[in-house]
């Protein structure tokens, strides 16, 4: 089975369409090992106490935590992102993971740069395998894109363009 880390942001993503069908969360999770540092998951806690999406995406992600492989982390003082990252890219280095899921776009470059061998991929990039995979439809994972963007504010994001680009003219 793939390693993946999973940072806050795709959790809370990947949560936004949980119970859809088909529900990618679920897909991750069954079909990957999925690590995520203690520090994620108290982001997570944080995060679901809003009363909003993303309140409500994170608790769903709560609610499959047993699917999570949880483990703690030494930060490292020097990382200039917040403690979720820090915490996300130490463990992925760390298990030496083949991917590492995030979603913070504004910082994606210093994310990347931090990673020691894990391959960084995004939501939209995991919708985009899920349909290459014939895990779901194309048409499926465009709509999936379509509710988590409209949800996560991604309108002009690039790597959501590209991963319709590729969704419209592959498959």
């Amino acid at each position: 089975m793939t390693r993946i880390v999973a940072d806050t942001s795709a959790l809370v993503s990947l949560g936004i369409v949980v119970g859809a069908d088909p529900d990618p969360l679920a897909l991750l999770l069954d079909e990957h090992t999925v690590l995520a540092p203690e520090r994620v998951i108290e982001e997570l806690e944080s995060v679901g106490e809003y009363d909003d999406e993303s309140g409500v995406a994170a608790e769903a992600v709560l609610d499959r935590r047993d699917s999570l492989a949880v483990e703690s982390v030494t930060l490292d003082d020097s990382f200039p992102l917040d403690d979720g990252e820090n915490a996300a890219v130490s463990l992925a280095n760390e298990h030496g993971a083949d991917q590492f899921l995030c979603d913070e776009f504004n910082a994606i470059a210093l994310v990347h740069a931090s990673l020691a061998d894990s391959r960084l991929v995004t939501t939209p990039l995991v919708l985009t395998a899920f349909a290459r995979n014939g895990r779901i439809d194309a048409a499926d994972a465009a709509r999936l894109l379509d509710g988590i963007g409209e949800a996560r504010s991604w309108d002009g994001n690039s790597y959501v363009q590209r991963a319709r680009e590729t969704l419209s003219a592959e498959f």
